[in-house]
């Protein structure tokens, strides 16, 4: 009997594992690594660069690259998880990018250059917010025309052109920002992570992830509990505009210089998928801030791996779709519920072939 015990137990450990969405991503960061040291068998070599004072190799710059991504998949997912959408991210990277480098061109400190572009971020995100909260404006609609505004104001700023800020003298604190390192690991990427962290440590240790989470569900019962969905609504699109301004620099400050167009191009849809990829569902509700963040690294990865592999350009999108539809798929409850269909109807079999016996 305590063998059998013991072996259910195990197997029910088994099932939450494959059950788990995590899991999965996991295993599908681990198959792309797997796939790009097969095709690249210095894929995993990592060597000390006395130039930049940290670690180099093919996974440390795919580590540097996830930073923004990092940034913009956390916004998303406290955004998401309130049943809504922000599709202006790539935009308010692209102004807060545009701003930082303009005011550094015109011979401003390079710390205003980049208190300045955090509050662009919050200010188009505040915009989001009082636009969906207190108007009751559409998610998508809203952040739909900010997306289109953002690139114009991004314009306006930058006088319609790429702004180059690499031989300005004073910007090295946000050049080491992108392109730094702290204790061998890329400086972009430990702040993104420390920004990730310290995000999710206020959403679970406090009462303002179960708020969100409410907001999600339904937001007339959430009223009803003595929650304010218009706050929280305000919230998060305040949060996701800033930490999209925080991508923004990660992605100009890596070679100082912005490019109105390219800045933050479809970086919206890449943190759609990473939440996506995370486990988070679109429909609101319960959220997963580490999701979220593997499914940003996984997105990084994927980007490496086309590099690695040598897709062709004109592939490349639908290299990227082909990889996001396997991870889905392995994620989706009905693969897991038919795999757990199918190990029942083995341990049936077995069973019966025991008595028959």
């Amino acid at each position: 009997m305590a063998a059998a015990e013991k072996k259910d137990d195990k197997n029910n450990v088994v099932a939450k594992l494959l059950g788990n969405n995590l899991t999965w991503s996991v295993v599908a960061l681990i198959a792309l690594i797997i796939i790009c040291t097969i095709v690249d068998h210095q894929f995993l070599s990592l060597t000390w660069n006395k130039n930049t004072g940290g670690l180099a190799g093919p996974l440390i710059t795919m580590l540097q690259e996830s930073a923004r991504y990092l940034m913009i998949a956390t916004g998303m997912t406290l955004v998401i998880s309130t049943a809504g959408i922000d599709l202006s991210v790539g935009s308010v990277m692209a102004v807060a990018g545009a701003t930082a480098m303009q005011l550094l061109t015109n011979g401003a400190n390079v710390w205003v250059a980049i208190l300045v572009a955090l509050l662009i971020g919050l200010v188009i995100g505040s915009i989001n917010g009082v636009l969906v909260s207190i108007l009751g404006l559409q998610p998508f609609i809203t952040t739909l025309i900010m997306m289109l505004a953002g690139r114009g104001i991004a314009k306006v700023i930058t006088s319609g052109e790429n702004t180059d800020a690499s031989q300005v003298a004073g910007g090295e604190p946000l050049r080491w920002m992108a392109n730094g390192f702290i204790l061998g690991i890329p400086a972009n990427f430990v702040i993104a992570l420390v920004i990730v962290l310290a995000v999710g440590a206020v959403a679970r240790k406090t009462a303002m992830g179960m708020m969100i989470e409410s907001v999600g569900i339904n937001q007339e019962a959430s009223r009803m509990t003595g929650i304010n969905p218009r706050k929280i609504l305000f919230l998060v699109y305040a949060i996701s505009g800033v930490l999209a301004a925080i991508a923004g620099l990660f992605a100009t400050a890596s070679v100082m210089r912005v490019d109105v167009v390219k800045t933050g191009q479809d970086l919206e849809m890449y943190a759609i998928l990473a939440v996506v990829i995370g486990g988070t569902s679109l429909l609101g509700g319960k959220f997963s801030l580490a999701g979220s963040a593997l499914g940003a690294v996984i997105i990084a990865m994927i980007r490496k791996t086309i590099i690695t592999l040598g897709v062709d350009s004109a592939a490349t999108p639908a290299f990227f779709a082909a990889v996001v539809i396997i991870i889905c798929v392995m994620q989706a409850p009905k693969v897991h519920n038919l795999s757990a269909e199918l190990k029942r109807k083995r341990a049936l079999k077995d069973s019966q072939k025991a008595v028959a016996a």
